[in-house]
């Protein structure tokens, strides 16, 4: 126990006198512009929106089919507004349209017709794409029917509600998720460079002759970056809550607890590839395209991931950022959301595990030659 308490003492008085401010000239040039130019494709989304049909008519029919054959919209149809409900709070839909049963009898009548339409406000972006979707899609259906010589468009009313975020102020999940962003530069960028600056430095040969042993060095790295990342955490929910006034209407309890393991996985990230690597330089810049630019870019948080080709969708399912936003954004946003606490904490705790294991055995390796 004195051993580790000495090798914690010894990093955090490393951490004071260098907190490693990393700059990076080149490569971070190469990664944006790679990723910007074929990861990233702003020009259109394809939302899921979920249907709820209460008119039986024919017509409406053909309405809700013309969904189905949008090109920008994945159309499924739900029996009952529970099932709708629950879609929409487990993200498996990013909009719902409910067509009340008096629809068809109100165009017929010349009267106004309603549509609702409910959208997830924690995603402002697709927020506005199936809000625009559904007022576009629904406009042509009524100009290629029968009831277009006998109304005009004023006649269709949309009702559009926003969950959430009805402001639909992009800040509220910007800010908090800029936290995972933060978290990731702490966790992966920082331990990226503390085993390989002991083996540049010639400290490695020094531990090497003493008592120390792999599990001291181990712990030794990840309890003093791992305090400092959630001192960070606690400043940047203040920041978000008190200083920025951002809504939060989760548990707090929850919000760290999950905080924590994301930071553990990204600590190990970061370690196995200061581990591996023995010089900085090189360890920096695996860092900076392993961890620091895909988290910004590719995590969800500026660009919606299905949007991007579909490599890139599948190599955002990799990235620990990415389960993160979506944890944090739901507990400010929606007040926490069970199924995706549940499925995000064990994806990183499975993670988490296995790279404090491979950081353990890559470092019994490195001490044992």
């Amino acid at each position: 126990m004195k051993i580790l308490l000495a090798l914690i003492i010894k990093e955090a008085k490393q951490i004071i006198r260098d907190p490693s401010s990393i700059v990076i000239a080149f490569v971070l040039p190469v990664i944006s512009f790679l990723i910007y130019m074929y990861g990233v494709n702003l020009d259109a989304v394809k939302v899921t929106v979920g249907i709820k049909n209460d008119d039986g008519s024919v017509e409406v029919a053909g309405l809700v089919n013309s969904f189905g054959n949008s090109q920008y919209v994945n159309s499924i149809e739900y029996g009952n507004m529970d099932a709708l409900t629950e879609a929409l709070l487990g993200s498996k839909i990013k909009g719902a349209l409910v067509i009340p049963n008096d629809f068809s009898d109100n165009l017929s009548k010349g009267k106004t017709a309603q549509i609702l339409i409910i959208t997830d406000g924690s995603e402002v972006n697709t927020a506005n794409y199936v809000q625009n979707y559904a007022m576009s899609i629904t406009e042509q259906w009524l100009s290629q029917s029968k009831y277009r010589g006998k109304i005009s468009n004023k006649f269709i009313t949309i009702d559009s509600r926003t969950w959430y975020n009805p402001e639909l102020n992009s800040h509220y999940f910007i800010v908090p998720g800029s936290i995972a962003i933060t978290m990731t530069l702490i966790g992966i960028l920082l331990t990226s460079l503390v085993i390989a600056r002991e083996w540049e430095r010639g400290t490695m040969e020094s531990l090497l002759s003493t008592q120390v042993r792999p599990i001291h060095i181990v712990f030794g790295k990840y309890i003093p970056y791992f305090i400092l990342g959630m001192l960070s955490m606690v400043f940047n929910v203040f920041l978000c809550t008190v200083v920025f006034q951002i809504p939060f209407r989760g548990s707090y309890i929850l919000l760290f607890l999950i905080s924590s393991i994301f930071l553990f996985t990204s600590l190990g990230i970061g370690l196995l590839i200061s581990s591996v690597l023995k010089n900085q330089f090189m360890a920096s810049m695996v860092a900076m395209s392993a961890g620091f630019m895909p988290a910004l870019i590719l995590s969800g948080l500026l660009f919606p991931i299905n949007s991007m080709p579909v490599f890139f969708q599948y190599l955002t399912a990799l990235l620990p950022p990415r389960y993160f936003i979506s944890f944090i954004e739901s507990e400010f946003m929606a007040g926490g959301v069970n199924e995706i606490r549940i499925s995000n904490a064990f994806y990183l705790s499975v993670l988490g595990l296995v790279l404090f294991f491979a950081v353990y055995k890559k470092t019994q390796m490195r001490l044992e030659k």
